[in-house]
């Protein structure tokens, strides 16, 4: 199931982006986080494909969703300038960032060379 994040709970969660100028990733396990709007095509197209990889990932990742419209801060903490954008948070490393609606076969091999996670 994947998991709305507010500005509160994404610095909770992911990154305290307030207490710390460096990447620390706060998760416990790897996240994939899709900034989108409710109003926007392909992240509706999205949705579908993200809730599946959060079945086949349970456990091993958290998918995360952003509303670009309600958490503007984020947004822009972050340089969204197109939506759907992907976040790939690894649990040790660099987050990297990915934009436009990637067919599911493309995340999971993103999920898989970034985030380290296989099935």
């Amino acid at each position: 199931m994947t998991e709305n994040l507010t500005k509160e709970t994404f610095l909770e969660k992911v990154f305290n982006f307030e207490e710390n100028k460096e990447w620390k990733f706060e998760g416990k396990k790897p996240a994939l986080i899709d900034f989108y709007a409710d109003w926007c095509g392909p992240c509706k197209m999205l949705a579908p494909v993200l809730e599946q990889l959060s079945n086949e990932y349970e456990g091993k990742i958290d998918i995360y969703k952003i509303d670009t419209e309600a958490e503007q801060e984020l947004s822009a903490a972050f340089g969204i300038r197109s939506i759907p954008s992907m976040l790939f948070c690894p649990a040790d490393g660099e987050p990297q960032m990915a934009n436009g609606a990637l067919p599911k076969a493309d995340l999971e091999r993103v999920i898989a060379e970034v985030l380290k996670v296989t099935k």
